[in-house]
């Protein structure tokens, strides 16, 4: 026996992902029902290689009767459908920014913390963590694990991906204009500045202490997920790249901890892949990670200027872990502990 799911949001990037990864990992499915506004009515979205669905009205759509809700739709919309759904009897593992702080919502890795996921019975809604901090956690936990971290000082490198399908295109023309001697700002409608051929410190919004939005997020929902005592300090900057997120990561531990011990940790952990070698092409970039499930894990090398420091390159897919396999491998948690049907 399967489960009827709904992916809510399944025109957008991170939509079709989940729709990609449910196939690809043969989730047990009856039925998978695609949702979004009504401007994408009756369009039809792919699930896995042959079968299509045609997309349903978010806005009118019963979710009496569906198992399991994965959305991405905006924070917005899924502060108003996500509660719904949950009413109704789903279980909604919820995408967006809204959710992640609520103290009754678990906020999941499921590398990390896969028994938190219990937590859903309290108001129906498991949260996806934001992308940069699932790869990151990822990569700390098996290392606080071996000597629990105090601080961390994380600059990461963002891919357009992770503003959606305008911010993509606006880099494509932005690019493409540029080698036609147009002006970036002929394009320039989803970012501050230029994109192309730039980076900018800046990802959501601004906040009264001067970080940013995204910022806050990595701070707060690492602690949340990992463990509250860690410092942690983020710049967070979009980079000209279309998929693959990829974070430069100082850690300073409480005790000491070998290079060798934390390689060996890493390669032991689920989810990770270790590429570290002090050689040209020895490390992955996001080029590499596009399509890839796994976290890679690069450049480890000592902190001389701390006791007891490490340097790490931490490089995903931010499609992929960083949003629909993290949600899709929750929902593979909570079928197998907590809702599992006899065939």
């Amino acid at each position: 026996m399967g489960y009827k799911v709904a992916v809510v949001g399944a025109t957008g990037n991170v939509g079709r992902e989940l729709l990609a990864i449910l196939a690809e990992r043969k989730f047990p499915v009856d039925e998978v029902i695609a949702l979004a506004s009504s401007r994408s009515l009756g369009a039809e979205v792919s699930f896995g290689d042959t079968a299509t669905l045609k997309v349903r009205n978010l806005a009118d759509f019963d979710f009496k009767g569906v198992d399991i809700v994965l959305s991405s739709p905006g924070a917005k919309v899924s502060a108003e459908h996500s509660p719904r759904a949950a009413k109704a009897g789903a279980v909604v593992i919820d995408n967006t920014s809204h959710f992640r702080m609520h103290p009754d919502v678990p906020l999941v890795v499921p590398e990390v913390n896969p028994d938190a996921i219990a937590g859903y019975k309290k108001r129906g809604i498991i949260a996806n963590p934001n992308c940069s901090t699932i790869q990151l956690v990822v990569a700390l936990k098996p290392l606080h694990d071996l000597v629990p971290i105090k601080r961390v000082v994380v600059a990461t490198y963002q891919s357009t991906s992770g503003k959606g399908k305008a911010a993509m295109d606006e880099l494509f023309n932005q690019t493409r204009g540029i080698y036609v001697n147009e002006p970036a700002s002929k394009y320039r409608e989803v970012f501050t500045k230029q994109i192309a051929f730039n980076v900018i410190p800046h990802i959501d919004i601004f906040m009264d202490d001067g970080s940013t939005k995204e910022e806050w997020k990595m701070v707060a929902e690492t602690r949340k997920i990992l463990d509250p005592a860690i410092a942690l300090t983020a710049t967070c900057v979009r980079v000209p790249t279309f998929i693959g997120h990829a974070e430069a990561v100082n850690v300073e531990f409480s005790g000491p901890i070998s290079e060798a011990e934390a390689r060996a940790a890493l390669a032991r952990a689920p989810g990770i892949a270790v590429v570290d070698h002090r050689a040209d092409e020895g490390y992955v970039t996001p080029a590499e990670c596009a399509g890839e499930d796994p976290v890679y894990v690069s450049r480890i090398r000592k902190d001389p200027t701390v006791a007891h420091g490490l340097n790490l390159w931490v490089v995903a897919d931010n499609l992929r872990k960083g949003a629909a396999l993290n949600a899709v491998q929750i929902a593979e948690v909570l079928v197998r502990r907590h809702m599992l049907k006899a065939a």
